[in-house]
C-alpha cells in the first residue's frame, strides 16, 4: 500500500476511554482460520498435525507474515519477524500485533469462535441490504438474522459432535 498511496498516511492503536478501567485491552482478532473435522481416518489426522507443524514455524510464519500481511500467530515468529528488522521498514505493521498482545486474552478478547461464520457473515449481509432497501422492516430483518444463523449454528453442530 504504502508504494502505491499518493497520500501519506499513519498508523495508530484504536481509541479507547481512558475513565473504562482495565483499558486499553486487546483487540479481539479476525480473518482466516484453519478448521480440523471430527470423524476422519487417523492417517488425515496424523497429515493434518504435520501441515500445522510446518506452518506454524517460526520462519515460515514470519515469512507468511511479510509476504501476507496475515499477523504471525507465535510469539517465536513475531520475535523472529522483529529481529529480522521488518518493523523498522516497515512500523505500522506492529502496531496490530501490539494491541493483539497488549496483555494476557480474556474471554472477551480471545476472539470469536463459532462454527460456519462466513455463511451467517453472508446472511448478515443480504438481510442489512433488505433493510436498507426497506423490503423488511428492522426487527423483522434482525428476527430473520437470528432465524437463519441459528440454522447455520445447528447445521454446523450436527457436522462436528
Amino acid at each position: 500500500m504504502k508504494a502505491t498511496c499518493k497520500f501519506d498516511f499513519g498508523v495508530a492503536r484504536l481509541p479507547y476511554y481512558p475513565d473504562v478501567p482495565g483499558v486499553p485491552q486487546n483487540s479481539c482478532i479476525g480473518g482466516a482460520s484453519l478448521w480440523v473435522f471430527n470423524g476422519r481416518p487417523a492417517a488425515e489426522y496424523k497429515g493434518v498435525a504435520e501441515f500445522f507443524n510446518f506452518i506454524s514455524k517460526p520462519e515460515i510464519q514470519a515469512l507468511w507474515h511479510k509476504e501476507t500481511g496475515y499477523l504471525p500467530v507465535t510469539q517465536a515468529a513475531y520475535e523472529l519477524t522483529k529481529s529480522q528488522g521488518y518493523y523498522v521498514n516497515n512500523p505500522g505493521l506492529e502496531v496490530a500485533i501490539k494491541q493483539l498482545t497488549n496483555k494476557t486474552p480474556t474471554p472477551n478478547s480471545m476472539g470469536i469462535r463459532f462454527g460456519n461464520m462466513p455463511i451467517i457473515r453472508e446472511i448478515e449481509d443480504q438481510v442489512w441490504e433488505e433493510i436498507l432497501a426497506g423490503k423488511i422492516s428492522v426487527k423483522d430483518g434482525l428476527d430473520k438474522m437470528v432465524r437463519e444463523g441459528n440454522k447455520q449454528l445447528r447445521s454446523f453442530e450436527k457436522l462436528n459432535k
